[in-house]
C-alpha cells in the first residue's frame, strides 16, 4: 500500500484530499505545516507528498528544497490555490513531480498521484536490482581506520601495484578489494574471484590456471583457468593463506613472469593481470611454520591494507545499521524501521565475533521480528543473546579482590535484567528473587540510571 503524506495548514483541505485518497487505497499521514512534515520526512519513507505552496514557518518551496537533501527521489506534487506559471516553474525547477491548482480536478489528481507512485516504485525497483546485480557497495564509515583505508585505496588503485588484504572474516575485505579494482584503470574488464580456502588443494591449479583435454582423469575438455579470464582485469585471491604450497608456487612464476601452464600442457601464455589477495591468518606466521612462501608473500604484499574488525570501529555500528535497515526494508517493500537511540546503544554494547556481515543477519533479524520501532529491549531479546560485551570475558584479570569482581557482575547483572523488563523494578526483582527495596539499594549503590530513547 503506497503511503502518502498531505501537508497543508487548512484542515479542511488536509480532510478532503485525505478521504479521497483513502478510499482509492492510499495510506495517509498528515502535516499542518512544513516544518512538521519535514520531521515526518526525516524519520519515515513516503512514496509521494501533497504539499501546499504558501503555509506557515516553511511554504512548500522550501519544504521541497530541504526534502530533496533527505530523500532525494521523494515525488512531491504541489497544490496551489494561488497558482501562477512562475510558480509552478519554479517548483519544476527545485525538483516537484508535478503542479496541481486549487481547487484540484479530481481525474487529474489521481492519475498524477498514480504516476508518481509508479515513478517512486521503479526507482526503487532500480536501485534494488542495481544493488542485486553488483556486489560493489559503498564502504560505509567515518571512524578513523575506514578513512584511511579509503585513502588508501585512492593511492593505490590508479596503479598496478599489487594489495594483500588483511582481517577476520567479515569484516569486508572483499569489498576493499572491489573498490581498487573499480578505481583502477582495469574497471573495464572483470574482477576475478578465486576463494582458495572453498577449493580442494588437488583442484586448485586446474582453477588458478586451466588444463588441457586429458590431462588427468577427469579433464573431459579443455578448461580456461581464472588468470587467462582475468587478464586485463584484476585477480582476487581470497583467503590466500589456504593455497597448497605446489600452487604457490605456479603462482610465483605467473607474477614473476606474466606467463601460465595450463595442467597437462606445455605452451606458455603470456597473462596481464592485476593480483590482489586477502587473508584472515598471519602471513608472517605462516611462512615460518613453513606453510607459506616467503618469497610469495613478498610479490603479493607490495601494499598491505588491514581492514579493522567491528568492534575496533564501534562508532561506526550507527551508520552501517541505518544503511543496512533502508537497504533490507527497501529490498522486501517495506517502510524503513526506526532504531531508537537506547536500541542503538544496546548494538555498540555487543561483542560481533562475526563482524559487519553479523551486523546485516541482526539487522534484518531485528526488522522481520520486531515492530515498526526497534526498541533497546528488541536488542536485548533478539541480537545480544549468549553474548558478552567487549572485556567480560577477562574481566576476572581486572579485580584484585573478590568484592570488587562481585560488585562488577552483579551490577552488570542487575542493569540487564532492568533493561530487559523496561525499568520496571517490582518485575525485575521477582524475576530475579530479591525484595524490591533492596533491588532499589543496589540501584542507588551502583548508580544505575534508566536510557533515554
Amino acid at each position: 500500500m503506497a503511503r502518502i503524506l498531505i501537508v497543508d495548514d487548512e484542515q479542511s483541505i488536509r480532510d478532503t484530499l485525505k478521504e479521497i485518497l483513502e478510499y482509492e487505497g492510499y495510506e495517509i499521514e498528515e502535516a499542518e505545516d512544513g516544518e512538521k512534515a519535514l520531521g515526518l520526512i526525516k524519520k519515515f519513507n513516503y512514496d509521494v507528498v501533497l504539499c501546499d505552496i504558501k503555509m506557515p514557518k516553511l511554504d512548500g518551496i522550501e519544504l521541497l528544497s530541504k526534502s530533496a537533501e533527505i530523500a532525494p527521489e521523494l515525488p512531491f506534487i504541489m497544490i496551489s490555490g494561488h497558482g501562477t506559471m512562475e510558480t509552478a516553474v519554479e517548483a519544476t525547477r527545485k525538483g516537484a513531480f508535478d503542479f496541481i491548482s486549487k481547487p484540484p480536478d479530481l481525474n487529474k489528481l489521481l492519475i498524477t498521484v498514480r504516476n508518481a507512485v509508479d515513478k517512486n516504485n521503479l526507482v526503487i525497483e532500480t536501485k534494488v536490482l542495481k544493488r542485486k546485480i553488483t556486489k560493489t557497495r559503498e564502504i560505509i564509515g567515518d571512524s578513523p581506520s575506514v578513512k584511511k583505508i579509503k585513502q588508501t585505496i585512492e593511492k593505490v588503485a590508479p596503479t598496478d601495484a599489487r594489495v594483500l588484504i588483511t582481517g577476520e572474516n567479515g569484516t569486508g575485505k572483499e569489498l576493499v578489494a572491489r573498490w581498487i579494482h573499480e578505481k583502477s584503470g582495469r574497471a573495464g574488464s572483470p574482477i576475478i574471484e578465486v576463494n582458495c580456502a572453498a577449493i580442494p588443494s588437488e583442484l586448485i591449479e586446474s582453477e588458478l590456471f586451466g588444463h588441457e583435454k586429458g590431462s588427468f582423469t577427469s579433464a573431459m575438455k579443455q578448461r580456461i583457468g581464472k588468470f587467462e579470464k582475468a587478464s586485463g582485469g584484476t585477480l582476487f585471491l581470497d583467503e590466500v593463506g589456504d593455497m597448497s604450497l605446489a600452487a604457490q608456487a605456479k603462482v610465483l612464476r605467473a607474477l614473476q613472469e606474466n606467463k601460465i601452464t595450463r595442467v597437462g600442457g606445455e605452451k606458455d601464455i603470456d597473462v596481464n593481470v592485476r593480483v590482489i589477495a586477502a587473508t584472515n591468518k598471519d602471513l608472517m606466521k605462516e611462512v615460518q611454520e613453513g606453510n607459506f612462501r616467503e618469497d610469495l608473500y613478498h610479490r603479493i604484499a607490495v601494499i598491505v591494507i588491514h581492514v579493522p574488525t567491528l568492534n575496533e570501529r564501534v562508532t561506526d555500528i550507527p551508520t552501517l545499521a541505518d544503511k543496512f535497515l533502508e537497504e533490507i526494508c527497501q529490498d522486501n517493500g517495506i517502510n524503513k524501521k526506526q532504531i531508537t537511540a537506547g536500541a542503538m546503544e544496546e548494538l555498540k554494547n555487543i561483542h560481533w565475533s562475526g563482524n559487519i556481515r553479523e551486523l546485516r543477519n541482526v539487522v534484518e533479524r531485528l526488522i522481520i521480528l520486531c515492530d515498526d520501532k526497534i526498541t533497546e529491549e528488541d536488542v536485548l531479546t533478539y541480537a545480544n543473546s549468549g553474548k558478552k560485551k567487549p572485556g567480560t570475558i577477562d574481566a576476572i584479570h581486572e579485580f584484585d579482590r573478590f568484592q570488587d569482581f562481585k560488585d562488577f557482575a552483579e551490577k552488570m547483572f542487575i542493569d540487564a535484567k532492568l533493561k530487559k523488563n523496561n525499568w520496571n523494578v517490582a518485575k525485575t526483582a521477582s524475576e530475579i528473587d530479591i525484595q524490591r527495596s533492596h533491588l532499589y539499594n543496589k540501584i542507588d549503590k551502583f548508580g544505575l540510571k534508566r536510557t533515554k530513547k
